[in-house]
């Protein structure tokens, strides 16, 4: 009896243990807490997108999916490493729009000479913890912090460990000088040591000047947000309008298919570009990840020149072979007439001057 309660002690101490990580991050206080409390869009104690959103529509049956989950399936990841290039980040030319795509949804974007990476993820893995959780591809871990030039700011759109990496965030925090993100987020940036002054934190429609000739304004978008299970929706997720002299750019972080595109396309289109999510979606959570059908529409809604499918190509998060959603995204761009983009890996985009348009992926 005493070496079972000894047993069950340990198991308790290390649980507890395992939630006190700091990569789960922080809890909202404090006059942080007071300014979500007071956001229009956070109603009964959690953010809400304006139309009802379930996070598991209920299509279909869980336990299948979560067998499906667990079935090896060798079309869900490459099976030789992903074909990259490797661009020089701290040699760009400063005048013009250059955006490199690091794969999933992280990517490193210059406006002339300001410089920005939106949600990076340079870990190999997202994950609490270092050792375990969702591993990248093979090949695509190209780009390491030694990589990134020093920035005017990094963009969070939101929470989720595989857009805000905790390691990452250490990382390039002595080389960032702000931090934007969506309302409450903050608290985990703070509860990691980054400088409070840093912090700029928005709500949707929220917007602010980031430099001379740059607008930066949060956008709605149709997703749920939290690090541990405790705490979810109690900050908020955005897309984002970044606006310069010359662009208007659409940053759309994860997203369902909703009203809000159609309504940011009017305030604020037409859109040089468009960044859209179109991979990891399912039946089960298709109110909070469009499906690539959907993201090729909200590209039309936002009234978008250009889109760059993003969401993919790095990390398997769904059950989908990893190849479908661009397949997908360009049978329905066709159909749409709606231009793609399809970027390498580390390869080089300049607005109005070079879009790729190569099919790396069938390689």
């Amino acid at each position: 009896m005493m070496i079972f309660l000894s047993v069950i002690a340990l198991i308790v101490v290390v649980i507890v243990m395992f939630f006190r990580l700091k990569s789960f991050g922080g809890k909202l206080n404090g006059e942080r807490l007071i300014r979500v409390q007071q956001s229009p869009n956070y109603q009964n104690g959690a953010f809400r997108y304006p139309t009802k959103t379930v996070l598991m529509s209920g299509a279909g049956n869980h336990f299948e999916v979560l067998k499906k989950f667990l079935k090896k399936d060798l079309n869900k990841q490459p099976n030789s490493p992903v074909p990259t290039i490797k661009t020089d980040l701290k040699n760009l030319p400063t005048d013009e729009t250059t955006l490199v795509w690091f794969g999933h949804s992280s990517y490193f974007l210059q406006i002339n000479d300001f410089k920005m990476l939106v949600d990076p993820v340079l870990s190999k893995r997202i994950s609490p913890v270092t050792f375990a959780g969702t591993k990248s591809y093979l090949g695509t871990q190209i780009y390491s912090p030694d990589d990134i030039p020093n920035l005017d700011c990094i963009l969070l759109t939101h929470d989720h460990y595989d857009h805000l990496d905790y390691q990452t965030v250490l990382a390039l925090n002595s080389k960032a000088t702000k931090v934007y993100t969506s309302l409450g987020v903050g608290v985990h940036l703070e509860h990691w040591g980054i400088e409070a002054s840093k912090i700029h934190e928005f709500d949707w429609w929220d917007s602010q000047t980031i430099a001379s000739d740059i607008q930066l304004t949060a956008t709605p978008a149709r997703h749920f947000s939290g690090r541990r299970l405790t705490n979810r929706n109690q900050t908020l997720w955005s897309s984002f309008v970044l606006t310069s002299a010359n662009h208007r750019i659409f940053i759309g972080g994860d997203s369902g298919y909703g009203e809000h595109f159609k309504e940011i396309g009017e305030k604020f289109g037409p859109f040089d570009l468009v960044i859209m999510e179109t991979g990891q979606y399912n039946e089960q959570w298709a109110n909070i990840h469009s499906m690539p059908e959907e993201a090729v529409q909200a590209s039309v809604d936002l009234q978008g020149k250009i889109m760059l499918p993003v969401h993919w190509a790095k990390f398997t998060l769904s059950l989908h072979p990893w190849k479908e959603p661009i397949e997908r995204v360009l049978a329905k761009a066709k159909e749409l007439e709606v231009k793609i983009t399809t970027p390498k890996i580390g390869e080089k985009m300049v607005l109005d001057k070079v879009y790729p348009v190569s099919k790396w992926w069938d390689y």
